[in-house]
């Protein structure tokens, strides 16, 4: 922000937030063809299911991976283990009871989850290898699978991260642009809540003639970069003296969300096709005046409040580790639970191109997204800066989801979380 701040801005489901119908990144194989073949898809007896039959999870034996498929090792465990503490720290409070209450997937528990964490920690710390550790899986987990998006196990895989902005603490004539503290009466606004274009206006500077007046948190020099802060729903601020602080999710209207990216392919503006975020960016870096135009047609208003230097957090209240939380649908997936995402990400390679590369990961399911709905989203976080990004923009393919937990036999019946 100047009176310069900085600001990074954590996104809970960024990627697909402005694009819309996007093709899959190929993908370049680290391993043969026939080790990723059915063995990442719904069981064959169940692929000819619908959508209206078909439950969100189903339950299958573990994936069993190919000797020396290279894709399939996943070794790095500290990450890994700080993010299970996260989930594990979630999963004895009380948010977590209320979850957990009648969850639609019968087994699938708050303490079924909890204790799964608990042994696969273990694992991590006694295993000495990723073919050890995934025999040891094999012997006493069980895997429920995403039906998808088609009922046939395919997930659209996005990802989000925290970029760096400028902004100020208070206006100047280059710091115009604001985001909003949550309004102390917000409970008693009535029902339909007003507009972005009723709050801010179509220019976004119109804020103090209205319900906003007097709530300004933090200044932005750009339009766009404030809208892409409520977006993300959090931001990470450097203060011009070296200290930083952080502003997080506080609130925000009852109305849907809409891309940015499909209204831009709706008029012409952008292909059909090929979309990505570094085009969607690009276009209005030519067209700043069409921000005006598009962003109010967004009727959803996010607010903030300011967090005081605490890590990007999900919608857990835990803090995310990059490339280890997925934001899914909360409303059908388990919270805090143990996954296995299969896709296709960019990684930096040489010259300074991206290089695609199938991988697959354990990560946990800590954090959801106004863009991320349905059993075929998942949305992967990348952490924070350009390189972060860069990746972010360009991730976009088709993969596979698995929760791990604990076979029946391997879990007692009465309650371990404390």
């Amino acid at each position: 922000m100047k009176n310069l701040l900085i600001i990074i801005i954590s996104l809970p489901a960024t990627a697909l937030v402005f694009l819309a119908q996007m093709p899959s990144i190929g993908s370049q194989e680290l391993s043969p063809g026939e080790c990723q073949g059915k063995k990442w898809e719904l069981p064959v007896s169940l692929s000819n299911l619908t959508q209206k039959t078909t439950p969100v999870l189903l339950e299958r034996p573990p994936i069993d991976c190919c000797e020396n498929d290279s894709s399939c090792l996943d070794s790095e465990k500290e990450s890994l283990i700080r993010a299970i503490d996260h989930s594990l720290e979630y999963l004895k409070t009380a948010n977590a009871v209320t979850a957990y209450h009648n969850y639609p997937v019968v087994g699938i528990t708050r303490d079924r989850v909890f204790q799964s964490l608990q042994r696969f920690r273990e694992l991590l710390l006694t295993t000495h290898s990723p073919k050890e550790l995934n025999a040891a899986i094999v012997k006493e987990f069980v895997f429920y699978q995403s039906v998808g998006k088609d009922a046939k196990g395919t997930v659209l895989f996005t990802a989000y991260y925290e970029p760096l902005y400028a902004a100020s603490r208070t206006q100047t004539a280059e710091y115009r642009y604001p985001v909003y503290r949550l309004p102390p009466d917000f409970n008693s606004w009535n029902l339909p809540h007003p507009t972005r274009l009723e709050l801010e206006g179509a220019d976004g500077l119109q804020g103090e003639k209205g319900k906003l007046k007097g709530l300004e948190l933090f200044w932005f020099r750009d339009r766009l970069e404030p809208y892409l802060a409520q977006i993300e729903g959090s931001a990470r601020l450097q203060l011009p003296d070296g200290t930083q602080t952080t502003i997080g999710y506080a609130g925000s209207t009852a109305h849907a969300y809409k891309s940015l990216g499909r209204l831009l392919i709706k008029d012409g503006k952008l292909p059909a096709e090929g979309v990505t975020m570094p085009m969607i960016l690009n276009y209005f870096a030519q067209h700043p005046q069409d921000l005006n135009i598009y962003i109010p047609r967004n009727p959803s208003f996010v607010f903030f409040q300011e967090t005081y230097g605490a890590p990007a957090q999900g919608c857990l209240h835990e803090p995310l580790t990059a490339e280890r939380s997925i934001a899914t649908d909360k409303s059908l997936m388990p919270r805090g639970a143990l996954a296995l995402i299969r896709a296709t990400l960019p990684f930096p390679g040489s010259n300074n191109q991206m290089e695609y590369h199938t991988v697959s990961r354990y990560v946990l399911d800590q954090d959801t997204g106004g863009a991320i709905k349905g059993a075929g989203r998942v949305d992967y976080f990348l952490g924070t800066g350009k390189v972060a990004g860069d990746r972010a923009g360009l991730t976009v393919s088709q993969g596979q989801l698995f929760y791990l937990l604990l076979k029946a036999s391997n879990h007692p019946v009465t309650s371990s979380v404390p």
